[in-house]
């Protein structure tokens, strides 16, 4: 199956489930189930579900085929090429085709002059009147194909201005472009391109991101620091007659190798095998000297031979605007279509999958435990009122002051609760102060102010990772106070369990260790740009705000990221206890209106017992539709079984939690 094919059937599985999330939210509205925690999670859920990206990045030196590849396995639709794949250089500057709603179709490009300038990619993101657009027409390939050709346009400049602008190294004569007779060099006259296009991959989540050779990736740092470690996928293109060259291994070992951080999403792309058939050859002999050639890549780059395929872009291409079935499996394509769909969507859909059962299984976990709650008062409620049977008004008088006493005890401890939680709400301010943005931009200061220092920058380094020590530091402590605040909270919800019969769960304890795991990650990727090589790009002003910029940009994405798991962490908590409170108010108000209902017409005693004994089949129906809704949100359905197959079952079975609720409830 094509990847398009299965990327459709990816997308049509997210939207399943954001509807089915959709549809627990209000389910839980429906019966006043719906707290702030749930709301946040559900919330936080279907965004997630529904705005799902992905990424995949194609990597290459300069001729490798990169546009074409991209043409090949994504517009052959158009009956044409889309991106320039002409001979010699195409596309110049790095360029994002994605969907973005309530913008009509275009090409933005952001002048390569802005690289004098200190904002970011990012920044340069918010603002659109610096941007050349060029409107699009996505039902005329031949305008749309045109229009994109852009991308690959050039100017010549001086040796100073190239030097300015990122493009000549002293300290790498050989990467430097040719002066030509009037002594200026030729450079890209982009620094960017976005393309908006409501092509149905776009449209549905996937996002393409293609990278000229080591110039662009080495003097933007956002991009190697940014974008391509984001991206679910990279696809690294060579030659197939080539193999693995100097400068296609520099770009490998400096950028793209797969590491702790970067993780194992690589895929190499051997291209333009058609230059290998030899009809002078056996197509024995031929497929031979492929096979070598593909095992030797994979063995220099450090990969399995897996990760390496062998392909014939411009065959593919051919044979899909043909229809032509036997050229198309010549040409393999079809091969790293399918790599594509399961490494990248599979191990999508198994993270997906994963977040989904695990927030949907401690969401039921809880609403199953408030159900439960609720069956076992109504249940007191009609044993109180059956022990009014025969009884006179005294008696029943007497039952009334008793829950007033006792609710008017419950009063009491409600305050007690909230100076406990003010301390609490102390704590948790402390947390999200050290996970905001102004903290951040004080820790990274120092060595801001560091770059932006005249000459050589000898000691930034030093003072490069004292600011990651310092941000793992606080991350710690960050996890210090989340720790301090789960123990005030176990506390109480012990005391509010054994006082007055609550059924509160204390939550899963906040884990910021993965944060540390990616500042860790962060401070690696950057660490590059700080070495001897880089000595003399170092003196170049605009290259260091640009670094400063990258990094900051990392850690911001990163900490509000961690604040906003925090956040619901932190409401999911609370949220519980409100809930129970709320519930516990209410039953207090049932149980007083029943005895006045009571003492007012004596004939009503049975017909409440009645009412309440038909509230609590009611509720004993809503657990059973509960655990249903449940069971649906996280079954895979039959449209993406060829994706989901081997998406393993949840760790915690689906099954009613009842004997242990009932039993909590009771003790």
């Amino acid at each position: 199956m094509e990847f398009i094919q299965q990327f459709d059937l990816h997308s049509r599985w997210r939207q399943q489930r954001a509807q089915d999330l959709a549809r627990l939210g209000q389910w839980l509205a429906g019966h006043e189930l719906l707290d702030d925690g749930a709301r946040a999670r559900l919330a936080h859920l279907q965004s997630q579900f529904a705005s799902d990206r992905v990424m995949v990045a194609f990597v290459a030196e300069f001729s490798r085929g990169k546009s074409e590849l991209i043409n090949a396995i994504f517009f052959a639709g158009y009956g044409r090429r889309i991106m320039p794949a002409s001979a010699g250089r195409t596309t110049m500057c790095p360029t994002e085709l994605g969907y973005e709603a309530g913008l009509p179709p275009c090409l933005r490009l952001l002048p390569i002059e802005t690289r004098m300038q200190a904002q970011s990619l990012l920044e340069w993101r918010s603002a659109p009147d610096q941007w050349q657009r060029i409107d699009l027409d996505v039902n005329q390939p031949e305008q749309l194909a045109q229009a994109i050709e852009q991308v690959a346009q050039t100017l010549r400049v001086s040796v100073e201005q190239a030097r300015a602008l990122g493009f000549w190294h002293e300290d790498n004569p050989q990467d430097n472009p040719a002066p030509g007779p009037d002594g200026l060099v030729e450079v890209p006259r982009w620094r960017h391109a976005l393309i908006n296009m409501a092509h149905p991959l776009l449209k549905q989540g996937l996002v393409i991101v293609d990278t000229p050779g080591l110039n662009a990736i080495g003097t933007e740092p956002e991009l190697t620091v940014g974008m391509l470690p984001q991206a679910h996928a990279v696809v690294f293109i060579l030659a197939a007659d080539a193999g693995v060259s100097k400068s296609d291994l520099a770009i490998w070992r400096e950028h793209l190798a797969p590491t702790a951080e970067r993780g194992e999403s690589r895929l190499v792309v051997l291209n333009k095998i058609d230059v290998l058939w030899d009809e002078l050859s056996s197509p024995q002999a031929v497929e031979a000297q492929i096979e070598r050639q593909r095992l030797h890549s994979a063995e220099v780059l450090g990969l399995q031979g897996r990760q390496v395929f062998a392909v014939s872009a411009h065959k593919g291409l051919l044979a899909k605007v043909r229809q032509d079935a036997q050229l198309l499996q010549q040409s393999r394509l079809p091969e790293l279509e399918r790599a594509l769909a399961d490494d990248v969507l599979g191990q999508r859909r198994r993270l997906l999958q994963s977040t989904l059962q695990q927030a949907v299984q401690q969401l039921r976990i809880e609403v199953e435990r408030q159900l439960l709650v609720r069956s076992h008062e109504i249940e007191e409620q009609v044993q109180e009122l059956q022990a009014l049977r025969g009884k006179n008004a005294t008696v029943i008088r007497q039952m009334r002051a008793r829950i007033e006493l006792e609710q008017a005890e419950f009063d009491q401890s409600a305050l007690r609760i909230q100076t406990v939680r003010s301390v609490h709400l102390k704590t948790l301010r402390l947390l999200f102060a050290q996970l905001g943005s102004n903290q951040i931009k004080a820790e990274v200061a120092e060595f801001a102010q560091a770059l932006k220092q005249p000459g050589v920058k000898l000691g930034v380094k030093t003072i490069y990772k004292d600011t990651f020590a310092r941000l793992r530091g606080g991350m710690s402590q960050s996890q210090h106070w989340a720790n301090e605040v789960q123990d005030m909270l176990s506390g109480m919800f012990r005391s509010l369990n054994a006082e007055y019969g609550f059924t509160l769960q204390t939550p899963q304890r906040l884990d910021l260790t993965r944060f540390v795991r990616e500042i860790d990650g962060i401070e690696s990727a950057h660490l590059q740009y700080l070495g001897l090589t880089n000595l003399l790009r170092l003196t170049q002003v605009g290259f260091c705000e640009r670094l400063a910029k990258a990094v900051l940009s990392s850690l911001r994405k990163l900490y509000e990221e961690a604040s906003s798991e925090a956040e619901i962490w932190s409401k999911t908590a609370a949220s519980q206890l409100d809930g129970q409170l709320r519930e516990r108010k209410r039953n207090f108000a049932r149980r007083i209106e029943a005895v006045h209902r009571i003492q007012e017409a004596a004939g009503s005693l049975d017909e409440r017992i009645n009412e309440l004994l038909a509230r609590q089949a009611e509720v004993e129906a809503e657990l059973a539709r509960w655990l249903q809704l449940c069971a649906e949100a996280v079954q895979p359905d039959a449209d993406g079984a060829s994706l989901a197959s081997d998406i393993a079952a949840p760790d915690t079975p689906l099954v009613p939690l009842a004997d242990k609720a009932l039993s909590t409830a009771t003790n």
